[in-house]
């Protein structure tokens, strides 16, 4: 999370280059008159809008609006943008752009409330970011000058959030909204948690300036620092301060919001369901666009989850789905021929921008070119080809069981054996790293990286397929359905899928020819359950030891082909340290442990006999 923070406030401030003219800050100086603005939401609050006008007054302009948590800077008429819009080329197309600091952030007044519920009738609420944004856009189109009365909304992550809010009661000169990345769920799939399991590297280091407090306005330039870590390594700082009281009581004493709630709601109850934005997706009328990266390591859950809900919620509306090989935010930053060791063999960022993105506000907006984009567009990658589907996951596949078996092998055929069981042991005192190395830094790449560094661990359990006779392509979700039982009264349950390439492969790294692709095992897909949540997030549960019991990991979507002579690898574990905060193996809320209660946890996994573990795929016919 910090690491977002970080990517979205340097994109203020870097210098890039367009086709043609260079677009930097004097493009902009001598292409646009910029004004800031406080825009007064219906209770009184002012919120702080810088508006970017082309100074060609020729013809009206649509407004493209961008709603944040992390600065409109640069503040002061004379302060211009490096470039306006999601990637350079927008700022030389012909908008009106438009940035807000959101309710409590930066120089806009009010308080502000993380991912701020939704007012209903039952929960009492006046405003909400909906509202703020219904009279954002009515100030706009009423106040300035030649713009054509049509307004566009896009966002990053948390901006994503904003975007996606906009869909609610949205105002009628909304047109076309693409959420990117959007924060959907902060306690099963995004940021936060997953699976209910706090993502503690993540979480940690971006409240610790992010929930900093914020007595008065203030400009990007007094805003809080950043966390300074002790030493160069994350694993020995987390494993020195074993307890979340303990981080909280000597790190987060300044900053405790936030990080309150989340020990005070352990569980999905009212006060995650609240902030949901999903939950109130309903009677959507302008275009929508979602927009995500199948390796991003924050928000991968929340494009396909805002699609999905749209569709369900919104049958008769226009909304379609477009996920690339991008890392979080990667379409807008990067050209997308690559990440990490792994090559797309394509510029997948470049192609998004111009054969979607642009497309996509000038029709609707402009009323210019067309725009009939499939469905879904999906970015497959081993094949690295771009698919166009009907609908999201595609209709054009068959289900697949993967068997797990005890010799380590994974069948495609149920088997007729006995059931046998795998015993194997996982201590939370020795937790199993989530990349390789000397952890001084959460990266991108961990989210399609190497896994060979763990195979060998004893509290790894690792099956694979012998090498595909064919190619193999899967789309679409993926649940592991797992026959454990094990000591404690809770547990993490980690669920890896990986492709193995053959010691025949030509493949290289592009970014260092000394790594070595022969046996590379790249994580295609990778999810964390926490136990005690396998029937309801709501309502956990313990397991009862040493007692067989279902439990079932859902992996978000993939869209990857196995290639003929590659092998699909599964592992199985129960720590993924420090991105996952260790779980006692106690059934507790974990805010509340304390260091003697980490203990080691002995696991069953039950595999072979006619109900026994495996991995339901979707295959592409």
């Amino acid at each position: 999370m910090m690491f977002k923070y970080i990517l979205t406030v340097a994109c203020c401030v870097l210098i890039f280059y367009c086709t043609g003219q260079e677009v930097n800050e004097q493009y902009i100086r001598d292409h646009y008159d910029k004004r800031e603005e406080y825009i007064t939401m219906r209770d009184g609050k002012r919120l702080f809008t810088a508006i970017y006008t082309p100074k060609d007054k020729s013809e009206s302009y649509p407004i493209l609006l961008n709603r944040t948590p992390y600065t409109v800077a640069p503040y002061g008429i004379d302060k211009y943008k490096a470039y306006l819009g999601n990637f350079p080329e927008m700022s030389k197309k012909g908008y009106i752009f438009v940035y807000q600091d959101v309710r409590g952030k930066w120089m806009s007044e009010g308080v502000f409330e993380d991912i701020r519920p939704t007012a209903t009738p039952q929960n009492g609420y006046k405003i909400d970011e909906s509202t703020d944004t219904y009279d954002t856009i009515d100030w706009l189109v009423k106040n300035i000058p030649n713009n054509n009365k049509k307004v566009g909304m896009y966002g990053i992550s948390y901006p994503g959030f904003y975007a996606t809010v906009g869909l609610v009661k949205s105002h009628p000169a909304l047109k076309a909204v693409s959420p990117q990345a959007p924060v959907t769920d902060w306690f099963i799939g995004d940021d936060f948690h997953h699976g209910g399991a706090l993502f503690l590297m993540d979480a940690f280091r971006f409240m610790y300036t992010f929930d900093a407090p914020r007595p008065q306005p203030i400009t990007n330039l007094h805003g809080p620092k950043g966390f300074q870590l002790p030493g160069k390594d994350y694993t020995k700082f987390f494993m020195a301060h074993p307890t979340l009281r303990e981080l909280k009581s000597k790190y987060l004493s300044h900053t405790v919001k936030f990080w309150d709630d989340l020990a005070k709601h352990d569980t999905r109850d009212t006060f995650w369901v609240s902030r949901t934005i999903t939950e109130h997706l309903t009677g959507v009328k302008p275009a929508v666009m979602v927009v995500g990266g199948l390796f991003d390591a924050e928000d991968t859950y929340g494009a396909f989850e805002t699609y999905r809900q749209i569709e369900q919620r919104n049958p008769k509306s226009n909304n379609t789905l477009v996920m690339g090989p991008w890392y979080h935010g990667g379409w807008s930053r990067a050209t997308g021929e690559s990440l990490g060791d792994i090559k797309f063999d394509q510029p997948t960022s470049t192609y998004y921008q111009e054969e979607i993105e642009l497309p996509f506000f000038d029709f609707y907006l402009k009323g210019k070119g067309t725009f009939n984009p499939a469905e879904a567009t999906i970015f497959v990658t081993g094949s690295n080809t771009w698919k166009k589907f009907t609908q999201w996951p595609p209709r054009e596949t068959m289900d697949l069981t993967l068997y797990l078996r005890a010799n380590g092998e994974i069948s495609m055929h149920k088997a007729n054996a006995a059931e046998k069981a795998i015993q194997y042991m996982s201590d939370p005192a020795k937790p199993v790293p989530f990349q390789e190395g000397i952890i001084t830094e959460r990266t991108r790449e961990y989210m399609l990286a190497d896994q060979r560094f763990v195979t060998n661990r004893p509290d790894v359990l690792v099956f694979q397929t012998a090498p595909l006779e064919e190619d193999m392509t899967l789309t679409g979700p993926v649940l592991a359905d797992l026959q454990v039982a094990m000591t404690g009264t809770d547990a993490d349950f980690i669920v890896k899928l990986i492709d193995v390439y053959p010691d025949t492969t030509t493949a290289v790294s592009p970014r260092n020819d000394k790594t070595v692709m022969q046996g590379y095992q790249m994580l295609v897909r990778g999810e964390v359950l926490r136990g005690k949540f396998r029937s309801d997030f709501a309502k956990p549960i313990p397991l009862t030891p040493n007692a067989k019991t279902t439990v079932n990991v859902n992996l978000p979507d993939i869209a990857h082909t196995f290639k003929k002579g590659h092998r699909i690898m599964i592992q199985v574990q129960h720590t993924w340290f420090p991105l996952v905060d260790r779980n006692p193996n106690k059934f507790m809320n974990i805010y509340e442990a304390k260091a003697e209660d980490f203990i080691p946890n002995t696991h069953t996994l039950y595999v072979d006999g006619d109900k026994s573990s495996s991995i339901k795929v979707k295959v592409l016919k």
